[in-house]
C-alpha cells in the first residue's frame, strides 16, 4: 500500500472532497483507511457500566484508498507515489517512497 499510517492525506472524492487529514489506521486486506476529521459516521450506544453516557457518538468511518492521495508537506499539494532503491553503506537496500512533484522523500 501506498499510503502509511501518520501519513497527510487528501480526500479526492466523496462527501468531504478536498478536506486534509492524518491517517489514524490503515486496514491492507480492505484497502481502507480512517483519517482522522474525514467521514463522520454517527453510532448510536446503549447505557453500559463501562460507558456510563448512552446516546449518539460522532466517529471517524473508513475511507477507501482509492479516494486518497498522498499529500507532500515539501511542495505542499497532492502527489502520486514513486519508489527509489537506496543502497547504503554496507550494501543495505531501503526502499523509499518519492513525491513525483518535487523528488523529495515523503
Amino acid at each position: 500500500m501506498k499510503i502509511k499510517k501518520g501519513d497527510t492525506v487528501l480526500v479526492i472524492a466523496g462527501d468531504d472532497r478536498g478536506k486534509t487529514g492524518k491517517v489514524l489506521k490503515v486496514f491492507s486486506d480492505k484497502n481502507r483507511v480512517i483519517v482522522e476529521g474525514i467521514n463522520f459516521i454517527k453510532r448510536h450506544t446503549r447505557q453500559t457500566q463501562r460507558a456510563q453516557k448512552g446516546g449518539i457518538i460522532e466517529k471517524e468511518g473508513s475511507v477507501h484508498i482509492s479516494n486518497l492521495m498522498l499529500f507532500c508537506p515539501k511542495c505542499s499539494s497532492p502527489t502520486k507515489v514513486a519508489y527509489k532503491v537506496l543502497i547504503g553503506e554496507e550494501g543495505e537496500r531501503n526502499k523509499v517512497r518519492i513525491c513525483r512533484k518535487c523528488g523529495e522523500i515523503v
